[in-house]
């Protein structure tokens, strides 16, 4: 599948881009994520690891000012969760769970480059992991945090991994890895960083506030955790099984495949979307009539 120059076309000043459109950009986003090098993938995956951080850090920062036992302290404390996740889609940074949309749409329009694919998730989520955990050992075997707060982000991970068995955790994975991926579906449609910081704060503030699996997210308290001693690494590994594969199962699944389907549905959405409606309507016209006279449509 290949998309023509008018399918990328920016729409009039306060017009919406397409399903197409935005297809389109997000398609081109998968491919330049596919050329880069693995050195530069890595590095990128570590910095949004670390980047991660920051939303762990910064809902730590409010349990510690108000108590991780208040009335609705863990919903103040997710206003702060978008923190990392601005940094890290702003900043360009290579985010595992974006990842199951972008370059899933190039799989899914080309039907190659999977080998590609697989070698960009198994890179980029490694080095999120890594940097999530140079987070975890530069804030609590620093003395960078004071006590306090680096109980309460022992305390966040802690209640990441113990909020549920496997089953539990992969469907709330699901859902958190749908709404991460809508949001890099609906940050390729906003023209403007203003735009896209909204949208990125909205949709992660309900993963915060519901308490929905993210591997990465949750990686850096998680591993605070961990090497403060209130979980093992096995627990840390089998809620980090049961997030991943929830993330990937639901940006995959709901968002990429549907989005995938509602843009090439017929098979000519992509064409169309460069066309004025009274020309499509002219071209289904033609169409219908080459048909009735037992003429093979052009582009059948």
């Amino acid at each position: 599948m290949t998309f023509d120059n008018a399918s990328q076309e920016a729409p009039a000043e306060g017009a919406r881009l397409t399903a197409a459109q935005i297809f389109a950009v997000a398609h081109a986003t998968g491919e330049d994520e596919l050329k880069r090098s693995s050195v530069g993938l890595a590095l990128s995956g570590v910095a949004a690891g670390l980047g991660m951080g920051l939303t762990g850090l910064g809902a730590a920062t409010i349990l510690a000012a108000v108590g991780p036992e208040a009335p609705a302290a863990h919903l103040l404390a997710a206003l702060l969760y978008p923190i990392g996740f601005i940094v890290v889609v702003m900043g360009r940074a290579q985010l595992f769970t974006e990842n199951t949309l972008f370059p899933v749409l190039v799989v899914l329009a080309t039907k190659k480059h999977i080998v590609k694919t697989l070698r960009l998730w198994v890179i980029v989520f490694a080095a999120n992991i890594l940097g999530a955990l140079l987070f975890a050992v530069l804030v609590m075997k620093t003395p960078a945090l004071s006590a306090d707060l680096r109980e309460a982000l022992s305390i966040l991970g802690e209640k990441t991994v113990g909020s549920g068995d496997f089953a539990q955790i992969f469907f709330s994975g699901i859902i958190g890895g749908w709404i991460i991926a809508l949001m890099a579906w609906l940050v390729s449609a906003a023209r403007h960083s203003i735009g896209q910081i909204v949208i990125v704060y909205l949709t992660t503030f309900v993963v915060g506030a519901a308490g929905l699996a993210h591997c990465i997210a949750g990686s850096g308290e998680a591993l605070a955790a961990m090497l403060d001693g209130r979980i093992t690494a096995g627990e840390y590994g089998m809620w980090l099984a049961a997030a991943a594969l929830g993330n990937i199962v639901g940006g995959v699944l709901i968002v990429s495949l549907l989005n995938y389907g509602q843009v090439m549905g017929s098979g000519r959405d992509i064409e169309r979307a460069g066309q004025t409606l009274d020309e499509v309507v002219q071209d289904s016209s033609d169409r219908h009539e080459k048909e009735r006279n037992g003429e093979r449509p052009d582009d059948a």
